[in-house]
């Protein structure tokens, strides 16, 4: 089974940074895309960025581009999101999925497997 675990969560204060780690099993790394999303509570699901792994093409939303680096150690199977200069706006729950199809990533909010989320909580 396609197993999904995010990492690196916690409580920063404003204009630090932090990393997420998406550990991931069960499926041909290279053959999929990967991507991160966020919920803060109350919203709905936002896409953040994402990753076509094989190719390399690599999506930002506007909300965060400047501010985060998607990026993969294929030899882990693993993703990551480097985030940085953070703001209180950034707080949510991260969620590292994966997809066959890339459109579902990284176009849509959709993807076949989902990671259980990592709380990101940012202070002023």
């Amino acid at each position: 089974d396609v197993q999904l675990v995010e990492s690196g969560g916690g409580l920063v204060q404003a204009g630090e940074s932090l990393r997420l780690s998406c550990t991931t099993s069960g499926f041909t790394f290279d053959d999929y895309a990967i991507g991160w999303f966020r919920q803060a509570p109350g919203k709905g699901r936002e896409g953040v960025s994402c990753m076509i792994i094989g190719d390399g093409f690599i999506y930002y939303a506007d909300s965060v581009k400047g501010r985060v680096t998607i990026s993969v150690d294929n030899a882990k199977n693993t993703a990551y999101l480097q985030m940085i200069q953070l703001e209180p706006e950034d707080t949510a729950t991260y969620y590292c999925a994966v997809d066959r199809n890339w459109y579902k990533i990284c176009l849509a909010t959709m993807p076949a497997y989902w990671g259980q989320g990592t709380q990101v909580t940012v202070s002023s």
